[in-house]
């Protein structure tokens, strides 16, 4: 996420997706309620971090970042479906390159 901010990317223009455990910052923000949580992802001001079985309710951003880790196979899969249609100018996936080929069928 460093990188992406100091290349000149805007927090709001940023979603990431975890397959496995959630994102420190998606705990944080959770433990004020959900009505809060989707609150801050409407607002689109902040890097927004969504666990893969709600990511379908997150809205299109310009760059969306995978952390394939963790979860069954059908997770990853549903999280990488879901980033690739939401994702306007960038998609990047973290992870095992093996797992992530296994679930695309692909070598990437």
């Amino acid at each position: 996420m460093d990188l992406l901010l100091d290349s000149g990317r805007a927090p709001g223009d940023m979603l990431v997706i975890t397959t496995g455990e959630q994102h420190p910052w998606a705990t944080h923000e959770l433990s004020f309620g959900e009505a809060s949580y989707w609150a801050q992802h409407d607002a689109g001001d902040d890097v927004f971090y969504a666990d893969a079985q709600v990511a379908d309710r997150a809205k299109a951003r310009p760059v969306v970042v995978v952390a394939v880790n963790g979860g069954p196979e059908s997770v990853t899969a549903t999280a990488l479906k879901a980033a690739h249609a939401r994702a306007g100018a960038l998609l990047i996936v973290c992870g095992d390159p093996q797992r992530i080929n296994s679930v695309l069928g692909a070598g990437v």
